[in-house]
């Protein structure tokens, strides 16, 4: 919906996980967060401080309907590419507050991101999520229309390429 009313004139800018590809628009990385796994404390997995993402292959795991609930879905489906090694995905059309309180009652586990963990729900921890590589992560992105002329759109990229650099090109480039 955001990207809709972006390309509408509606919305100046969108922030997101992922890379919203579109010819008519330019992107900016900002900054990139872990992928958690959150869990009831007393979860047989919980005691260990990392967690494969094949740990997760006999789990249910609870995703909200909104904003991120699809580009985890997809993380996990890159994950485990086997039908047959993937958990049980429960989708919700809940917040993911509600998700986290669902997942405290046992009703199975849910991913977060790094920034959630401040709004820490009772009875849950949070476990970092790996694969063979290391931590799994979620790059968020600036999008916007290459065409728009908002004056206050190009003073806020001014301050969001101040604030998030561009890493410079690697030798060769």
């Amino acid at each position: 919906r955001l990207m809709t009313a972006m390309c509408n004139g509606t919305v100046d800018i969108v922030i997101s996980p992922g890379r919203l590809p579109s010819k008519d628009t330019r992107s900016l990385l900002l900054w990139s967060e872990r992928i958690l796994i959150a869990l009831p404390q007393d979860h047989c997995l919980a005691a260990r401080e990392i967690i494969y993402w094949s740990d997760l292959r006999n789990e249910t795991i609870l995703l909200s309907e909104y904003d991120p609930g699809r580009e985890f879905e997809d993380l996990l489906i890159s994950k485990l590419v086997r039908p047959d090694d993937r958990p049980r995905v429960e989708r919700h059309n809940v917040s993911r507050g509600i998700i986290e309180s669902l997942t405290s009652m046992g009703m199975g586990l849910s991913l977060a991101m790094e920034s959630d963990i401040g709004a820490s729900c009772p009875g849950l921890v949070y476990r970092e999520l790996q694969d063979g590589s290391g931590p799994s992560l979620v790059d968020f992105h600036a999008h916007w229309r290459d065409d728009n002329e908002n004056p206050a759109l190009k003073r806020f990229l001014d301050l969001l390429a101040e604030r998030y650099p561009s890493p410079p090109p690697a030798p060769g480039e």
